[in-house]
This record gives C-alpha cells, structure tokens and sequence, in this order.
C-alpha cells in the first residue's frame, strides 16, 4: 500500500485527500496542513516510487498506467474507510485526480486542481518528444531540472523549482524512466477530459504565468458547467507553494460554497 499520513479533526468533518505531482512527495503540501486541518480530515498520500513510496513491486514493473495508480489511491481510501473525500492536486497529481473522477465519481465531493494539466501545448508536445529521445542518454536529474527551468522560468519560481528538484533526488532512473513514458502517452486520456464535464463540482486554480497550461484550462472552463477558474496573479505553475495564502483561502472558501 502506499504511504499516507492523516491529520484527523473529528469524525464529522469532512476529508481533503492531497495528490502531488511527479518528482513530488506529500511534502510539497506542508504550506495547507495548517489552514486545512482546522476545518478537514487530511490525508496526505506519496505515489508509488515517490517520498516514503518505495517498494520492491515497483521493480518488476515495465510501465505504469494512470488505473492502476489511481487504483492505489481508491486503495488507501478503502483502508482508511473514507468512503468520500475532497480531493486536491498539483500538476501531474490533477490528471490522477481526474481519472478517479471518470472511475469512482461516487468517492468524490469536490475536485480541486492547482496547475493544473489538461493539454500539452506546442512547446510541451516538443518538450516530451525531446525528453523520450534523451531519457536513456541523460542522467535523470539533469533532465528533470531542465523541464523544471522551462515550466517555472522565472526568478520568483525559484522555491518551487528547488522543491521540486530536491524531492526528484529521491527518486531513481528507472523511476523516472516509468513516470516519464507514462506522462509523455498521456495526451489521449486529456483529450477525453477536456471533451467530458465529469459533473464534479471543480475548481481549477491557476497562476497567471503558468503560460504552458492555462491557456487550455480557460478554454476548458468556458465548455465545463461543473468547473470554474481562479487564476492567481503574478504567480507560476506551482500556485500551492508560491501564494499558499491565497491558495489556501480561495479553496477553503470554495469547499464551504459547495458544502
């Protein structure tokens, strides 16, 4: 199973389950346990070869597919006896959390999807075709660092960028490798989600620089009557760590909406 870590309230509030992105941990969320766990039940979760993840399984393993990730996630849930929860994601962790929505719509009250990741844009479509080429020839990190630079670019991305970074080190080539082929075949399963309103209250939560995905997410939003946008001003990809105010407010008073 994977790893998990629970801040408990009561046994009346309500769940939050945080999804992290690839080359992530659960640790990317230290910035909401304080806001969210005065009104929520946390559950904070590594995916698999991620954070404190590890297990020899993974190492039989040729590829990953988005179902049996999710699968583990639904796993955790089951174990926990959480039988609905909010959800909230970063990056990669938004197209895990969007599957479970087309899989078990009954396990979810809400969807909270912070850069989130819905198309490829032309330079990301060149990015992943680069990176395929490459994943075998340059050392992982390396390559993990220069998508990094081209996703967050900016000066003021930098503790994002190095958060990142430094949870990527845990991981391990032949990690990166499953990950990496994983997300680079992803683009039929985003072309369905961009067709399909899941009919889950949604809140995508985007900084107004994160140029390479939001551009599809305010396309999305206008098609999607279940979904609605924030975009945070003067703020990159990872919108979590670089205004966790802000973030932490707008999602908390977005779920007291919805409640």
């Amino acid at each position: 199973m994977l790893h998990f870590k629970t801040f408990l309230r009561n046994e009346t509030s309500s769940w939050v389950t945080f999804v992290h992105g690839a080359g992530g941990s659960s640790a990317i969320w230290h910035k909401q346990i304080k806001d969210f766990k005065k009104e929520y039940n946390i559950l904070l979760i590594d995916l698999r070869g991620h954070g404190k993840s590890k297990n020899k399984i993974y190492d039989k393993l040729k590829s990953y597919t988005f179902d049996s990730i999710s699968d583990e996630i639904i796993e955790v849930l089951d174990y926990l006896k959480i039988l609905k929860t909010h959800f909230i994601g970063i990056s990669l962790g938004t197209i895990i959390i969007r599957e479970i929505a087309e899989r078990f719509p009954q396990r979810c009250k809400s969807l909270i999807l912070g850069g989130a990741v819905m198309k490829l844009n032309f330079r990301g479509q060149v990015l992943m075709r680069l990176g395929v080429l490459l994943k075998s020839v340059i050392p992982y990190l390396l390559l993990y660092k220069f998508f990094a630079i081209i996703i967050m670019p900016r000066k003021k991305h930098r503790e994002s960028r190095n958060l990142f970074i430094n949870e990527a080190k845990k991981l391990y080539q032949k990690e990166f490798k499953r990950w990496f082929t994983l997300v680079s075949e992803v683009n039929p399963l985003l072309s369905l989600f961009r067709i399909k309103d899941s009919g889950i209250p949604t809140l995508y939560i985007m900084g107004e620089e994160d140029h390479m995905f939001l551009p599809s997410i305010s396309k999305l939003v206008r098609n999607h009557v279940s979904s609605m946008l924030y975009i945070i001003p003067e703020c990159g990809h990872v919108v979590n760590i670089e205004r966790p105010q802000i973030f932490n407010r707008q999602v908390i008073n977005y779920l007291r909406r919805i409640s």
